[in-house]
């Protein structure tokens, strides 16, 4: 296997696309601490339907519900470094669901100053 390998925490933000904190979409905010902390990197998911607590259906089938639509915010780093980020991310949520798994991760990279195409 040439990739690193390792155990990773794999932290899953469940939140809505109009989601904000302080003026930018809440997913936006998210990936900037993510990478202003130095975490290996993150990913914001567009769901194209879902549902939460209060059962009701967001899908982008209906236009008036379209900006609703369910956005995950996932991450993956050592554990100490995304359980640190908690009481940030604490004070940027409004609603949502925060769920954590351990995960084997194998990471491929890019040699040092050769960019991928």
């Amino acid at each position: 296997m040439k990739g690193v390998s390792g155990t990773r925490l794999l932290m899953r933000i469940f939140i809505q696309e109009s989601d904000h904190f302080e003026g930018q979409p809440l997913y936006l905010a998210l990936l900037r601490l993510f990478q202003r902390e130095g975490l290996s990197g993150g990913t914001a998911l567009r769901g194209i339907a879902g549902f939460g607590v209060h059962s009701a259906l967001h899908t982008d089938r209906f236009l008036d519900l379209s900006d609703h639509l369910p956005t995950v915010v996932e991450v993956i780093d050592q554990e100490a470094r995304v359980r640190a980020l908690l009481p940030t991310i604490d004070t940027m949520m409004q609603s949502g669901l925060v769920t954590f798994e351990q995960v084997e991760v194998i990471s491929y990279s890019h040699p040092k100053g050769i960019p991928p195409e």
